[in-house]
């Protein structure tokens, strides 16, 4: 079967499920009572602090900085705080964002597609800190980064 795609703003396609497909996916969420699900989901804003605490059915809670999350960066607080539980907690949704996530991949760390998640990982490695430069400085000393064809052994 076919999936139907639609244009969105920025000119890229969009993959859009059918009814039946949406139908399936449901059910196949409520076969999966092992998976870990979401009772509610609360939206914190403010100065330092910008995350989305879930509270899953076994009582534990998992806390994610939003600006991990992809498509909620551009988010307002307003949009940002209306989100909806979705597959009998396996899934979080965002009606004015038109953004879903999937909750045990978010409690694996993954929060979005492998593209998305690289940028994050560059934008850690980005980061410099008082350690990180005196590292650096220290590896200088011991003649830097060995050549590839050194560490390879050739």
């Amino acid at each position: 079967m076919g999936k139907n795609k639609l244009m969105d703003t920025t000119g890229r396609a969009r993959v859009v499920a059918t009814g039946a497909e949406i139908d399936r996916a449901v059910e196949r969420a409520r076969r999966l009572p092992d998976e870990p699900h979401v009772t509610q989901v609360e939206y914190r804003p403010g100065p330092g602090l910008d995350l989305l605490i879930l509270k899953l059915g076994d009582g534990r809670r998992h806390m994610i900085p939003r600006e991990d999350l992809q498509g909620l960066r551009s988010g307002t607080k307003e949009q940002l705080s209306r989100i909806e539980i979705i597959g009998r907690g396996t899934g979080l949704h965002w009606p004015d964002l038109d953004v879903d996530l999937h909750v045990p991949s978010l409690l694996r760390g993954l929060y979005g597609t492998r593209r998305w998640m690289a940028k994050i990982g560059r934008r850690g490695g980005l980061v410099t800190s008082p350690a990180k430069k005196k590292a650096s400085r220290a590896n200088g000393r011991l003649g830097g980064r060995p050549r590839r064809d050194a560490a390879a052994g050739d």
